[in-house]
């Protein structure tokens, strides 16, 4: 577990946000990840929310140069072994099961497993797991909830993600026990459909430079 766990942590060290994707075509997959990763974000997160979200991440991670697709919205085993098929280097959940800590534990690619409450995180802690993502990050409590957490449950690292912006994202990268937000205001769906490369690049760049 301590090898994944530092397998995981350099993903997350990369940048202060990671960018979580929601991908309806899969034509746009490549320009997409490669605009983020000029700006300066390279772990990339697919979310598999829709159909063409495998299929994406097989691109990303052949395609792009530089990128490190991961898979988030990963519910069950069976998601999980076809995210590493398709290439992810890293596996997001927005909560956690049983079958899924154990499909975790046969693969050597990392699992970043969600949370909500410090019971949650006790239960993981006892699985092995010091590097979590804290979700619904605004509605479980926000910045305020994650700093309370932060003294009883020392040497947990959190990833805060769902409703967090440009405008709070300082709010948790300052606090000690977070390592990086998501986020995919990085990658508005208009600038997307309208193939707005350039204006990604920008707004990943603006995240890349975002500290607490």
């Amino acid at each position: 577990m301590a090898e994944k766990t530092e397998k995981l942590l350099s993903v997350l060290k990369l940048q202060p946000v990671v960018p979580v994707l929601i991908i309806d075509d899969v034509a746009t997959a490549v320009p997409l990840a490669r605009a983020l990763v000029a700006g300066g974000l390279k772990a990339i997160e697919i979310t598999l929310r829709t159909p063409a979200a495998l299929e994406a991440i097989r691109r990303v991670a052949d395609e792009v140069e530089g990128a490190v697709a991961g898979a988030g919205t990963i519910l069950n085993a069976a998601q999980f072994d076809e995210a590493v098929e398709a290439g992810s280097q890293f596996i997001v959940s927005p909560g956690t099961t049983q079958e899924l800590l154990d499909a975790a534990s046969q693969s050597p690619v990392p699992l970043l497993p969600g949370a909500a409450t410090a019971s949650e995180v006790m239960a993981l802690r006892e699985e092995g797991y010091e590097v979590l993502k804290f979700f619904p990050a605004e509605q479980a409590g926000g910045a305020s909830y994650l700093k309370a957490l932060s003294s009883p449950l020392a040497g947990t690292l959190f990833c805060p993600t769902g409703g967090i912006s440009l405008a709070n994202a300082k709010d948790y990268l300052s606090l000690p026990n977070v390592i990086c937000v998501g986020g995919s205001w990085v990658a508005p769906k208009d600038l997307v459909a309208k193939g707005d490369w350039a204006g990604i690049t920008r707004l990943a760049a603006e995240a890349a430079q975002l500290k607490g």
